[in-house]
């Protein structure tokens, strides 16, 4: 297969604009956060708004689990395209909430649709492209996908915030007439056809120690992502103030320089890995950008170096899509969905741990130092999963895994 032909595939296409819808609706609720939530009439939008993005990130933990071991059994382009139907109609709703507790609710409703897009469809991409090729089309569909994030920004300018949810329903289910043009993988098909394997079950993750700390290290190579987005980048007007940083922080600004780089990233990184010839070259590299984005962070002095530092955390955070590949590509195709899936919403999930950990730092040692060290915590946590990791690059994926 020649380059080019990535760029033709329908499945590659339909998961990166899946996955652009996702974004979208992922990150629009922090883009319009204070406005929507000032409507609704909410007195203190930092607490209501850690509230809610959390019970989000529930809904998602939760919905990888769902639609990870339905990938796994039902295939995987239902599980694309049944997710990209409820967090459509998630949007929707969100444009009809009243208050905050109906949007809490919705918010966890859309998080379990928001759970299947991406690892469905990196699996699938993964599965229909040959290795050599593999890493750029997973880039591609990341590279897309997060520019959602750009979209919903420069859309909640324009429009109401309401308008702006209804904006993304509208999309997702316009993406929905492309569906026919895709089939599953012929390693799902033939793993389906196999009486003796087991598919889709969760607990198969950890039915060995090998085969648990191999899923465990999977998820914590991820963790810097949604650190970086769900604390630093989504509360950055509070850290502003923290800083003595005189002039408005725009949150959602932060989020569009961030995304927009985070999206050049994932391009770049594929590129990357495939040079190298490595994943954990690569990542190594993104997290040492992301390090120096934050060291840029915590020393800003101007509202303009705070963006510019927002830009460089999410440009190495642009490893996203490698590591949703790297899940991938670490385990068979009975379980591959679901580790797959299950993998970047833990570490979406895990943002209720890591706020928990920062609002204790934060109460011990103040606002600033507890994100310093938070930020100390999850890169510690995400080298020493790193290291334990083999390398996947250019793997085989016509393997299942045994009991």
């Amino acid at each position: 297969m020649q380059q080019a032909s990535v760029w033709r595939n329908a499945a590659v296409w339909v998961a990166a604009l899946g996955y652009f819808v996702d974004i979208y609706d992922l990150l629009l609720f922090s883009i319009v956060r204070v406005p929507s939530l000032d409507d609704l009439g909410v007195a203190n939008s930092f607490e209501s708004g850690l509230l809610i993005i959390n019970v989000q990130m529930l809904g998602l933990m939760l919905g990888g689990i769902l639609w990870g071991v339905l990938g796994d059994r039902l295939g995987r382009t239902r599980v694309l395209f049944l997710s990209i139907l409820i967090y459509s109609l998630g949007n929707v709703a969100n444009g009809l909430v009243q208050n905050e507790l109906q949007y809490a609710a919705v918010r966890f409703l859309a998080g379990i649709g928001l759970a299947g897009e991406l690892g469905a469809g990196i699996t699938l991409v993964s599965e229909l492209l040959p290795a050599a090729k593999r890493g750029i089309g997973t880039s591609m569909v990341a590279g897309i996908g997060l520019l959602g994030a750009v979209a919903a920004f420069f859309v909640a300018q324009a429009v109401e915030w309401r308008t702006a949810y209804f904006i993304g329903g509208g999309m997702g289910l316009s993406l929905l007439l492309l569906r026919l043009r895709v089939l599953d993988s012929s390693l799902f098909q033939q793993t389906a056809a196999r009486s003796d394997v087991v598919r889709g079950n969760f607990f198969q993750l950890f039915r060995t120690r090998e085969r648990s700390l191999r899923y465990l290290r999977s998820v914590l190579i991820g963790l810097p992502t949604w650190f970086v987005i769900g604390i630093l980048v989504s509360f950055s007007k509070e850290f502003a103030l923290h800083l003595g940083i005189k002039g408005e922080v725009d949150p959602g600004r932060g989020i569009l320089y961030a995304y927009a780089a985070i999206s050049l990233g994932d391009i770049l990184i594929g590129f990357l890995s495939q040079a190298l010839k490595s994943r954990k070259k690569a990542l190594y590299v993104f997290y040492a950008i992301t390090a120096l984005g934050m060291l840029r962070f915590f020393t800003a002095s101007t509202v303009d170096q705070l963006y510019w530092a927002c830009g460089i955390m999410g440009f190495g955070t642009g490893f996203w899509a490698l590591f949703v590949t790297v899940g991938a590509e670490n385990f068979g195709t009975n379980l591959r969905a679901t580790a797959a899936t299950t993998i970047p919403n833990m570490v979406r999930g895990s943002l209720n741990a890591i706020s928990a950990l920062f609002l204790w730092l934060t109460a011990q040692a103040g606002y600033l130092e507890g994100g310093i060290l938070t930020a100390t915590v999850v890169f510690a946590l995400t080298l020493w999963a790193a290291a334990g990791l083999t390398e996947t690059f250019g793997r085989d994926l016509d393997f299942v895994e045994k009991d």
